[in-house]
């Protein structure tokens, strides 16, 4: 409580750093459906106003958290359309808001079915196939999006979702099994879960080498029945990625739920501004990676200092690995 009335004390005089959404940044809905897998994929895309856009405009795609929806994860949508990058939130129909509904004593049958392997494979299709769709020629974003900026983010499950769209694999029959989109040169980890079944995190993780933002907190606990999960995961996870173009952020306090569209009531007043810290250092991160300028990064240390327990350190980006991976 104190570290958040000490952060609230701040924001009066950043209001030039502010994420506040404008009138003009506007949100799309797409019903799409992937007819290859019989599988609808809603997305809502978040696009930035004509004052805030310099140039091609970055995209982010995101993956929402078990039993989320493409309407979850506003405030990140806005936060960042508000400065000119743009984010597409996809829903994963097979582990979307529908497993609140029906019968609560299946729930727990319809949470196992959503957090299996065949679900999690799915869900890398549906990040991929709405990238597909909001890149083709007869899309009216088609040509303002700038492929070199395409970010992967992902809160829980959807961590686990941006983790394997870029590296991360399992062994199956022997073969190694991943779904890597090279398109992606970067991801965003919220609250990212252990790789569940699966014994060695290194392994799984090997292959994961685009620059990569962990975001957690001290209390983020996963209590979801049959998925238990403690905070040195989200640790492990970020400790377990090989390359050395990583950066871990970790909030003082808020639940698992924090980084959710939910309310007051999970964090208290820190809620809003770990809302808020977390659209902005997301563009922080990506002005280190895309335009190698660590000084956004480190002055987003300095501003939000009050409520983390550790800040992320900038990284040096190896700009020739970052061209050799986009021409490919």
């Amino acid at each position: 409580m104190l570290l958040a009335a000490g952060a609230g004390s701040l924001l009066p005089c950043r209001s030039a750093l502010a994420l506040a959404a404008r009138d003009e940044a506007r949100f799309i809905d797409f019903e799409w459906v992937d007819t290859a897998r019989n599988r609808a994929v809603p997305a809502r895309l978040y696009w930035p106003a004509t004052s805030t856009r310099k140039g091609l405009v970055p995209l982010i795609v995101f993956s929402h958290g078990l039993g989320g929806s493409r309407k979850g994860y506003s405030y990140l949508g806005e936060g960042w359309s508000a400065r000119g990058t743009a984010s597409l939130h996809i829903q994963h129909v097979g582990s979307d808001e529908t497993l609140w509904q029906g019968n609560p004593i299946m729930l727990l049958g319809r949470l196992g079915g959503a957090a299996d392997e065949r679900e999690a494979i799915e869900r890398t299709r549906d990040v991929s196939f709405g990238l597909d769709r909001l890149l083709q020629r007869d899309s009216p974003f088609h040509a303002a999006i700038d492929r070199k900026r395409i970010v992967a983010a992902g809160h829980s499950f959807g961590a686990n979702t941006t983790l394997i769209l870029t590296g991360a694999q399992v062994i199956r029959d022997g073969k190694p099994l991943g779904f890597r989109d090279p398109r992606f040169t970067a991801s965003i980890v919220i609250s990212a879960p252990p790789f569940y079944g699966e014994t060695d995190l290194a392994a799984v993780l090997a292959s994961v080498d685009v620059p990569t933002l962990h975001v957690t907190t001290t209390e983020d606990t996963i209590r979801i029945p049959g998925r238990y999960s403690p905070v040195q995961d989200r640790v492990d996870v970020y400790a377990a990625i090989p390359t050395p173009q990583k950066a871990l952020l970790v909030f003082q306090g808020g639940p698992h739920s924090v980084f959710t569209d939910r309310s007051l009531r999970n964090g208290g007043p820190l809620n809003p501004l770990v809302k808020r810290a977390t659209a902005e250092v997301g563009l922080a991160f990506l002005d280190l990676v895309h335009r190698s300028n660590p000084a956004p990064l480190e002055d987003w240390g300095a501003t939000w200092k009050p409520i983390l327990a550790a800040a992320p350190m900038p990284f040096q980006v190896d700009t020739r690995r970052l061209v050799k991976k986009r021409r490919a």
